[in-house]
């Protein structure tokens, strides 16, 4: 074998082993890398955490009588809105969004929960919020119970809501913005007004597949 075949011969190694080494390290990269950040959903009104946030501890009553904890969140994604039954304008409407979302979102994407969560527990008993959840449809459901672990609740959900009185009747001046929670039960973002189903239905996609996507690369 003479010296150029034996250099020619070197030089195909050394390219073969360089992108063996190229190959590995994109696969390590993959599999360890960081996490992908969250998207920009600004164009949704959406915020999106990189890391999610724990909820305050709570145990609450759903619609069915139920004791419920932050653990019984875990196992699906959920849109949590704050408001309360008799609220005049904001809740209605963003129900009725959040409704028209559940009939726009395509099979390949799992169930959500719509979680409402009452600011005036005094009235919203459990058998008034199953009255008002159930005619969404059979995905919503309502929390409600003691005042002050509800605006602990609410402030982690970065909520907030206060009580007023006009004329005589109770109003409950509240945030519009819908927070979505992961299946750990952590707050995964934030969705501001105005809610349009179409583009709550495309926000939620790109979350999910980013969560998943992410889940993919620590699990692999």
């Amino acid at each position: 074998m003479n010296r150029s075949v034996r250099i020619t011969l070197v030089a195909l190694l050394l390219i073969v082993l360089l992108i063996f080494g190229l190959v590995v390290a994109r696969q390590v990269y993959l599999v360890g890398g960081d996490p992908e950040p969250a998207p920009d959903l600004s164009e949704f009104n959406t915020y999106v955490y990189d890391q999610a946030k724990p909820l305050a501890e709570f145990t609450l009553t759903d619609e069915n009588g139920e004791t419920v904890t932050r653990e019984d969140l875990k196992g699906r994604w959920t849109f949590a809105f704050v408001g309360y039954t008799n609220c005049p304008d904001i809740c209605p409407a963003a129900m009725a969004n959040l409704r028209q979302l559940d009939q726009r979102l395509p099979a390949e994407l799992p169930q959500p929960d719509y979680l409402l969560i009452s600011a005036d527990p005094e009235h919203d008993t459990p058998q008034k919020l199953k009255d008002y959840t159930g005619f969404f449809g059979e995905h919503f459901h309502g929390l409600t119970g003691d005042l002050e672990t509800t605006r602990a609740l609410a402030k982690s959900l970065s909520a907030v809501f206060v009580h007023r009185e006009v004329d005589g009747e109770l109003l409950v001046d509240h945030s519009g913005h819908f927070a979505l929670l992961n299946p750990e039960g952590q707050l995964q973002a934030l969705i501001q007004p105005p809610h349009r189903p179409e583009e709550l239905a495309q926000a939620f996609e790109r979350i999910y597949q980013w969560a998943r996507a992410n889940r993919d690369r620590t699990s692999s």
